[in-house]
């Protein structure tokens, strides 16, 4: 579907605007709306390009810029030695609640929206399947979240003082796709298997796929890359999305 002229919106939280960057097809009606979570590097070309692809099979697609308590609107980090630390840095000095809270403006924001359906999904790379998984277990409204290689899940270490995000896995109830890459070093083979069995544990409805691929192999900037295997994601993500978003009623 050819899609809208990108547009955004400033919404209201708790910590200050958050400029959302939305992206929806351009014919008229009303589709299914999915919140994405951008790696550290905020709305990078690379990420307008991952939501267009989503929003060109027919959602509405809402990116928030997460470090917006910190950096001006608009603000996108290089992927640079400089700006990764920076990104890095900011991971650490935004608690948790900051981001609980920026999940419900967008998500209301979605929701609300006249060309949604209500129906909510959420999907994260690096950082942002963290935030995913995070968004899925503090709202009821998300149906489906696609995790992909979802960073400091394992070590409870989003945040100055830790998170509480994998221990809440109980409080899930969107069905999880979740995709990793076995070759990243930043969530080894024993990070993976605690996430695993914590969501074993708490009898959660998931998917779980690992490929042959380092980290961010889903960016298409970078030595990383691996097209053929994000053409595998985009397939799988875009199946659960069509299968537990559209023609269902919103929560």
């Amino acid at each position: 579907m050819i899609l809208e002229q990108d547009t955004f919106v400033d919404l209201p939280t708790p910590t200050g605007p958050m400029r959302t960057h939305v992206l929806r097809p351009k014919a008229h009606g009303r589709y299914p709306g999915i919140l994405f979570y951008s790696e550290i590097f905020q709305v990078t070309a690379p990420v307008r390009r991952m939501a267009a692809l989503l929003a060109g099979h027919g959602y509405l697609v809402a990116i928030p810029e997460i470090y917006h308590e910190f950096e001006p609107p608009g603000r996108v980090l290089a992927y640079d030695a400089t700006d990764t630390d920076r990104g890095n840095a900011l991971k650490k000095q935004k608690a948790p609640q900051g981001h609980d809270s920026d999940a419900r403006a967008a998500l209301d924001f979605l929701r609300a929206h006249s060309a949604c359906t209500g129906s909510l999904g959420a999907f994260g790379i690096c950082l942002g399947g963290h935030l995913a998984f995070r968004a899925a277990a503090t709202s009821r409204n998300v149906l489906a979240a696609v995790c992909c290689y979802a960073t400091d899940l394992h070590s409870a270490s989003l945040g100055p003082n830790g998170d509480d995000t994998l221990a809440r896995a109980a409080d899930i109830r969107a069905e999880l796709l979740l995709i990793w890459g076995r070759q990243d070093p930043h969530i080894p083979v024993a990070g993976r298997r605690q996430i695993h069995d914590a969501l074993t544990a708490s009898n959660a409805d998931f998917t779980w796929h690992e490929f042959n691929a380092q980290h961010a192999f889903l960016r298409d900037e970078g030595p990383r890359y691996d097209p053929v295997l994000a053409l595998q994601c985009y397939a799988i993500a875009l199946e659960l999305f069509h299968r537990r978003l559209c023609g269902m009623p919103p929560a």
